[in-house]
């Protein structure tokens, strides 16, 4: 991964393409290593649950050939799950911002994987419970991980068309990745790109994305791009006075809680406050954005 990381910045150079920067690629790559060491220390706690579950049901699925292939699809379909819900409760997308807090799209960002996401396991446990044996499942979730480093990419266009239809490609994934309107919260499949059109979250590639998220970090420390949301949300449950704030602080949509509108309106205010200035639904619009 790390010799096509640096096949792919010696093209960019060539081409002068501003696809990479010195600052962002150390930082994902901390990120990443971080990520690895972290995955060794609990392998065999995460191995002991998945167990746990799996002896839980009285059936099993045969370890046989075609096992594997129901078990990816399985896990694919909780992976686009899992994805969407870590974009629409912010408790979740504090646990996957990270992924996305880069403002460029290269091999590199996929080693941006935020350091408390293992917790995401909870939303595999259904795939493990339909009875796929243990080892099954593991082989067949590293495969699904090891698929997610091509796709972060700029120089793989458009593929033939019942490619695209199909599957998860760097065209789709793109999308996913850029802030602009109509690109934020699509295309959240892992590999097949079918649970999209199913669910209607599919949007194709029409424009070049903007990389990033709405309210940049501006900050290239690992420790930064993987708390800054959770130190937000601390932030924000401090002002909470009741339960209800506290559950809508935790699980509504990021940028839609209980204080993100105080913060919207005071923004207004200050807008009109200003001399000579109206705002406008555009300008009123545009704050908004800025607040997700």
């Amino acid at each position: 991964m790390f010799l096509l990381v640096f096949v792919e910045w010696g093209i960019s150079i060539y081409q002068k393409r501003d696809s990479y920067d010195k600052r962002d690629f150390f930082a994902a790559a901390t990120i990443g290593l971080t990520n690895v060491v972290i995955s060794a220390l609990i392998k065999a706690l995460t191995f002991a649950i998945i167990l746990f579950f799996y002896n839980l049901v009285p059936w099993s699925v045969p370890h046989t050939w075609w096992s594997y292939i129901l078990c990816f699809f399985a896990i694919d379909f909780c992976r686009y799950w899992a994805h969407r819900v870590s974009h629409e409760q912010r408790f979740w997308w504090a646990t996957h911002v990270t992924h996305h807090n880069s403002e460029k799209y290269n091999f590199s960002v996929s080693f941006r994987l935020g350091w408390v996401q293992h917790i995401k396991l909870i939303f595999f446990l259904p795939a493990v419970m339909v009875g796929f044996d243990p080892f099954v499942f593991f082989i067949c979730h590293q495969i699904a991980v090891l698929y997610q480093f091509w796709i972060h990419t700029e120089y793989i266009t458009k593929l033939p068309r019942p490619i695209e239809w199909f599957f998860v490609t760097p065209s789709h994934h793109r999308v996913h990745h850029g802030k602009d309107e109509g690109y934020i919260d699509k295309n959240y499949g892992s590999t097949f790109i079918i649970w999209d059109r199913m669910f209607g979250t599919f949007t194709p590639e029409t424009i070049r994305p903007t990389y990033g998220i709405t309210k940049n970090v501006g900050s290239y420390n690992p420790i930064t791009l993987n708390f800054h949301e959770f130190r937000d949300i601390f932030k924000d449950l401090k002002k909470a006075r009741n339960v209800k704030q506290v559950f809508q602080v935790l699980f509504a949509p990021p940028g839609k809680g209980p204080f993100d509108q105080v913060q919207l309106q005071e923004a207004v205010e200050e807008i009109k406050a200003r001399p000579n200035l109206t705002p406008t639904n555009h300008m009123t619009t545009q704050v908004m954005k800025s607040e997700d």
